[in-house]
């Protein structure tokens, strides 16, 4: 079973910045292979960002040059930075994991955090 578990989110001013973590525990769990979605008001769950084995990443559109997932393999962890947020940006924002990320692309897997609230005021 794998936990994970987000944290990092707030209220912000446009223009400002926040650093998501997701702190992955349990067994069976591939921490190379990571993925962050955000779901808004009356809107799908998206995928912003991924990261593969290796060095590869993958971005929304809407996030590229703004957001930057990371990973720390000594605390199990992997982060999102999120500069130059934009009101859009304000969503529940969740980690995934037990996917699978091939040619760029990312699979989501069966594991998911509780999410944690970014709200960014304009």
């Amino acid at each position: 079973q794998v936990q994970l578990v987000e944290s990092g989110g707030g209220l912000v001013q446009a223009g400002g910045s926040l650093r998501l973590s997701c702190a992955a525990s349990g067994s069976g769990f591939r921490l190379n292979v990571m993925g962050w979605y955000r779901q808004a008001p009356g809107k799908q769950r998206e995928l912003v960002a991924a990261i593969g084995a290796g060095v590869g990443t993958t971005y929304a559109d809407s996030v590229k040059g703004r957001f930057t997932i990371a990973r720390e393999n000594a605390k199990n962890t992997v982060y999102l930075q999120m500069n130059s947020l934009k009101p859009e940006d304000t969503a529940v924002y969740y980690c995934n994991s037990g996917g699978a990320y091939s040619g760029s692309r990312y699979y989501t897997g069966a594991y998911w955090g509780q999410g944690t609230q970014v709200t960014v005021s304009s």
